[in-house]
């Protein structure tokens, strides 16, 4: 009986990676992770202790599709991966991070582009924080988004990501309802008592909320990644208004003494010569 058993293992693998790949293909053709979830979670209920030698075959799987760059192919197993390690950090900011950087820029529109850009803020935020909120990594990786991908301009449709974005908040701010963004009222306040009055708009006031949200739950150790995003939101929302210079100004000597470096003195000094700040 024994001599069977790596066969029927082998066999059991393959249904339920079949199964598995079929529900994300379906949801990944929605252009969110909803439609065949239910299926793929029955699935992976079904793997029971073998979920750790499942998540490693589709790791090996995902790693061969991203040499070749087949990245669409990659967003479905991602889904799986998230079903596999809900709790691995790693695997929520991979598959936001196909999604939002990989995919977007292949498609041939704007707004496709957006879509896709949408779908990783979303996974992050919803259910990547929402499974694992204490962990510093999801937070940097979704403040950078929108420090970066959304508000800034590394990619050539930024401009459409920030219009969509300042919908999106603007819907939020005459509501008077944040839930549907995650953001906390209480937070927000909070933030704007630090750092003074922020156009809630900007998608730099929303990378600076997820960079404080994560140093709330972080440790000493873990800070630097989310302390810089702080300050670089800070610097990019001094160049629309002016009046924040000051208090980029201090962040950013706040972060040179714990964390001093020639690169920041410079940065200091001509942040310095530029506003006229001391």
């Amino acid at each position: 009986m024994r001599r069977y058993l790596p066969c029927a293992l082998a066999a059991f693998f393959a249904v339920a990676a079949f199964l598995l790949q079929g529900a994300a293909a379906r949801s990944s053709a929605t252009g969110a992770y909803g439609d065949g979830a239910l299926e793929g979670d029955v699935v992976v209920s079904l793997l029971g202790g073998f979920r750790g030698i499942a998540a490693e075959v589709v790791w090996f799987r995902a790693e061969r599709l991203q040499d070749t760059g087949r990245f669409v192919e990659l967003a479905q197993l991602a889904s799986l991966l998230t079903r596999l390690e809900p709790h691995t950090p790693e695997v929520w900011g991979h598959a936001a991070w196909n999604l939002a950087y990989n995919i977007s820029v292949q498609m041939p529109s704007y707004e496709d582009r957006w879509r896709w850009v949408e779908a990783g803020l979303k996974l992050l935020r919803d259910d990547g924080i929402g499974l694992n909120p204490e962990d510093p990594s999801l937070h940097r990786e979704l403040a950078w988004m929108f420090l970066a991908k959304i508000g800034g301009p590394i990619d050539d449709a930024h401009e459409v990501y920030e219009a969509k974005w300042r919908a999106t908040m603007k819907d939020a701010i005459a509501r008077g309802d944040f839930s549907g963004v995650k953001m906390d009222p209480a937070l927000m306040r909070d933030t704007e008592a630090e750092f003074g009055k922020l156009d809630w708009t900007d998608p730099q006031a929303s990378a600076l909320y997820w960079a404080r949200k994560g140093l709330k739950a972080t440790s000493r150790e873990k800070r630097e990644s989310l302390r810089r995003i702080v300050y670089q939101s800070l610097i990019m929302i001094s160049e629309r208004d002016a009046s924040m210079a000051p208090r980029a100004y201090r962040e950013m000597k706040s972060f040179a003494e714990e964390y001093p470096s020639t690169q920041m003195s410079q940065l200091i000094e001509a942040f310095s010569a530029r506003y006229g700040v001391k």
